[in-house]
């Protein structure tokens, strides 16, 4: 029986030899067992491969996946298997490995041609099967004058236009285009404006050097998504759940003592109220709902904030109108969790005065949820910060600290203690 796809990765990122186990995994699995590992386990594993491993890997690959993998390698190694390639391969390879893989030109490939704005149909159905004949891919094609980029000549249009005396320049189409060192999250932009749209890579002088195509960005929206709920929870980008504890205690212990830090925060304002608590001591069974419901209502307004954010459509400058419906949602909210709290407390503890504490208190501390759950990513994000990172540690602090000084002080001042 052939071994799970999640066992053979988690053998790999365990070994103390992960080319071996690579080794021992049938050729046709390969690829798709390293292409789905992490980057930081891809790069171990192809620095502990030999050359002569590598090329025995690499030799099932179209080149942009080729250069991936090399990317990774050591120079000297990497030069090595460059040599046993094909001259074609190796050509493009080399031409893709002088890019970096964060930019617009690490995400390209070559399955393009060009052509002339005179050129006939005929003329590029020919360049197109000579493509295809070469590398196995129907290519996009790209319309050029001058060497700039013109437009783009859709695929459809050879397989439904007669191609006796017809020329290239009846049939372009706009095309977007980015730099070759654009940023990924640049090109992902440009792909969301243009979602059913290849991309074209342009050197200084708009000359073509690759395409992008949506699903080459597939990585990238992977990793875009997983990076914002690493910084929503607190978690290093690079770890991965491959990691041993060592590495998962790295990445982690610096944030668990900010949590720390601003925990004793929090239990200072507590502390300042021992005596009212020792009295009531029913009021130490209502602090956790109290302090819970803010922080839940702070993380709802803090990811409807960092949404609006992403999309462009709010900013510090502009939040004002943002902050004020946040604060009467949360006073909406509370009324309605307070009435409630305000009901079982007065009823369950016979005490209506208790159930009125809470009840206001619920409404204050989802007012501050709301006000703070949408200032602090804006602030983030006017400093230049991620709006994501670290602002749930501001806004549960908040919610914490005020929530308790509120509850416990209005119980201090209406019920006596």
């Amino acid at each position: 029986m052939e071994t799970s796809l999640a066992d053979v990765q988690q053998d790999i990122a365990t070994s103390a030899t992960p080319a071996s186990v690579f080794q021992a995994i049938s050729r046709t699995r390969r690829r798709e067992v390293f292409f789905q590992l992490p980057d930081g386990i891809q790069q171990t594993l192809v620095l502990d491969m030999t050359a002569d491993q590598l090329q025995s890997f690499v030799g099932r690959l179209d080149p942009d996946e080729v250069t991936d993998v090399l990317a990774y390698a050591d120079d000297h190694v990497q030069d090595e298997v460059l040599e046993r390639l094909d001259a074609d391969r190796r050509e493009r390879v080399s031409y893709l490995l002088g890019f970096s893989p964060e930019s617009a030109a690490g995400l390209m490939h070559l399955d393009y041609v060009t052509v002339g704005t005179q050129d006939t149909l005929e003329a590029v159905a020919r360049r197109v099967r000579r493509h295809e004949y070469r590398t196995g891919r129907y290519p996009a094609i790209f319309v050029i004058e001058d060497g700039a980029l013109v437009g783009e000549l859709p695929p459809q249009t050879l397989a439904l236009t007669d191609t006796d005396g017809e020329t290239v320049s009846e049939f372009v189409e706009d095309t977007p285009s980015v730099r070759y060192d654009a940023d990924d999250a640049d090109v992902l932009e440009v792909f969301r404006a243009n979602p059913d749209s290849t991309v074209a890579v342009l050197d200084e002088d708009d000359r073509v050097l690759g395409v992008i195509l949506a699903e080459d960005l597939l990585k990238v929206v992977e990793e875009e998504a997983g990076e914002t709920l690493y910084e929503f929870t607190g978690v290093a980008e690079e770890e991965s759940v491959l990691d041993g504890p060592l590495a998962k205690v790295r990445s982690r212990y610096k944030w668990l003592v900010i949590n720390l830090g601003t925990a004793f925060l929090a239990a200072g304002v507590v502390g300042l109220f021992e005596a009212t608590i020792a009295a009531f001591t029913l009021l130490a069974v209502y602090m956790p709902v109290v302090a819970g419901m803010g922080g839940n209502a702070g993380t709802q307004s803090m990811a409807v904030t960092v949404r609006g954010i992403a999309l462009g459509q709010v900013s510090l400058s502009t939040g004002g109108r943002v902050i004020w419906n946040e604060v009467i949602a949360g006073a909406a909210n509370g009324a309605i969790t307070g009435l409630l709290v305000a009901v079982i407390a007065a009823v369950f503890n016979q005490n209506p005065l208790l159930g009125g504490v809470l009840g206001v208190s619920m409404v204050l501390n989802l007012v501050i949820a709301g006000f703070f759950g949408t200032i602090i990513p804006l602030v983030l994000s006017r400093v230049g910060k991620d709006p994501a990172t670290s602002a749930t540690i501001f806004i549960t602090t908040a919610t914490d600290v005020l929530g308790f000084f509120i509850f416990l002080g209005l119980a201090k001042a209406v019920l006596g203690v």
